[in-house]
């Protein structure tokens, strides 16, 4: 049996590409791009919300909420009671086991702020991730410890100085010096930080927002908060470089 078909028609070619074309736009066919899911941990006595201006940035370059993971962590009222130990770790940890189970990259980026620049290394140390995480972000923290903390064991008289707080040489500090954290790992700092820079900015010689091993640092004329708050663009850049 002959088989008949019917005569190409050019509209109604036009048509059936332009509902193909409204199809793709419609908000039910959109999905993220396969991007890595992002850890964003804040500070001392911080809070997730620190980081919505971040959260702005990566959502204009095509990030959803799906993708950014924000924990909460530590006391909000007393900064000298926090510390590095597993209370404020494991929120941490959490949102680092959930971000990277639900990454379709296989790898997560992690971005931390002053305290959460440590304590984020402390659970990507605990945690066994830094073969999982493809770009690490310090921002504002004290990987050599700080000066206003003075020098373990000498000045030991809250748990934020103390073997699990920031006091150069504390035992949590020397256990996240001179690691990886990430295939690529940066920071962002300033010289007028009023928080990290309290008697000095320097410890042996470096800043102490100097992550060790770092690809590239970025110095801004910024206070503490400044730093998260004010520099989102660059943020961005460096998870999508």
């Amino acid at each position: 049996m002959t088989q008949k078909f019917a005569p190409s028609n050019p509209l109604s070619r036009l048509l059936g590409l332009f509902i193909a074309a409204i199809a793709l736009l419609s908000p039910f066919a959109a999905h993220a791009a396969c991007l890595d899911n992002v850890v964003l941990v804040h500070g001392n006595t911080g809070y997730p919300s620190h980081w919505d201006n971040t959260v702005a940035e990566l959502k204009r370059r095509g990030y959803v909420d799906s993708q950014l993971y924000r924990p909460n962590w530590g006391s909000k009222i007393c900064a000298t009671c926090n510390d590095h130990g597993s209370a404020n770790t494991t929120p941490v940890k959490n949102s680092m086991k959930t971000a990277l189970a639900a990454s379709c990259t296989g790898k997560i980026d992690v971005i931390g702020h002053s305290m959460g620049v440590t304590l984020a290394m402390k659970a990507i140390n605990e945690l066994g991730y830094a073969g999982k995480v493809n770009t690490y972000v310090g921002i504002a923290g004290g990987q050599h410890g700080l000066v206003s903390c003075g020098v373990y064991p000498f000045n030991v008289w809250n748990p934020g100085c103390g073997s699990l707080g920031l006091s150069i040489n504390s035992p949590l500090v020397n256990s996240v010096r001179n690691k990886r954290y990430g295939a690529k790992m940066y920071s962002i700092k300033s010289y007028i930080d009023e928080v990290v820079c309290i008697g000095s900015c320097f410890v042996y010689g470096s800043h102490t927002s100097n992550v060790d091993m770092q690809n590239a640092t970025y110095d801004f004329a910024l206070g503490h908060l400044g730093l998260i708050f004010f520099t989102p663009t660059t943020q961005a850049n460096l998870l999508m470089n």
